[in-house]
């Protein structure tokens, strides 16, 4: 399995995408503007996404992808996500005053775009990967996704604050071979951050303590002009892990 890093900014400015990862080169989890740096060719093999939220810097760029592809689909593009987030893109998104509705195009029998609902706890299959939802904790309906194929596992919060569900999920697995956290707020903003439902050092360390597996852990969504001092409040609040700062670009091979 192969990981890539299309975007994992907290915002933009020159170098810096919104949150988006290309799976196999052909599933997506969330599509923030990172997936605008793909080239054509690569677009078109995507075949499914997988959404955590509905927030814009997760799905900046799904509207525009299919618009991209659509003609070139000889099956739909299945966008997957809990209920409540279908729902949101289809009133806020897909409902022909922001963007045409590409589930109904070119016509309700043969369209180019599917949505299919998962629900947390139940795994789906996507080729020879499965991806299993798991309920987070932000200011919208989230979820966070665990990844096996061929015996490996990846895991990725979406964006949360303190929760048990995924911590609990990830100690139930025998092995964590790749682990992607969000970190969106110093400390002193540690009040902002759980209004806004994300981490902050602090939190993070909390929720840190329950894990059981010894893995190393990518931090996500720093706010831009903030990186580096997150970053180091993270290394000091857990010193006994070891920690990465994500990167547009990077890849994994599992």
């Amino acid at each position: 399995m192969r990981v890539r890093v299309l975007g994992c900014s907290g915002g933009i400015g020159a170098g810096l995408r919104t949150t988006s990862l290309l799976i196999d080169g052909e599933v997506l989890i969330d599509a923030g503007t990172g997936v605008g740096d793909l080239s054509l060719a690569e677009l078109r093999r995507i075949r499914q996404v997988f959404m955590t939220h509905t927030h814009l810097d997760h799905v900046a760029c799904l509207p525009l992808l299919i618009d991209t592809i659509f003609d070139q689909l000889s099956d739909p593009l299945i966008i997957h996500g809990r209920a409540e987030t279908i729902d949101a893109l289809r009133a806020h998104v897909f409902n022909w005053v922001m963007w045409p509705d590409f589930s109904v195009l070119p016509s309700a029998t043969r369209p180019c775009m599917r949505f299919s609902t998962v629900t947390a706890g139940r795994k789906v299959a996507a080729g020879d990967r499965s991806f299993l939802p798991i309920e987070m904790n932000h200011t919208v309906p989230a979820l966070g996704y665990i990844v096996e194929s061929k015996g490996k596992i990846f895991a990725f919060t979406g964006d949360t604050a303190a929760n048990d569900a995924f911590w609990e999920a990830l100690n139930a697995l025998p092995r964590v071979d790749l682990l992607i956290v969000e970190t969106a707020f110093a400390n002193h903003n540690e009040e902002l951050a759980w209004i806004s439902r994300h981490y902050c050092p602090k939190s993070l360390a909390a929720d840190l303590a329950k894990l059981k597996h010894d893995v190393d852990v990518h931090i996500t969504h720093l706010k831009p002009g903030a990186e580096d001092p997150i970053f180091e409040e993270i290394r000091a609040a857990v010193p006994g892990r070891r920690f990465h700062r994500l990167k547009g670009g990077e890849s994994f091979e599992l």
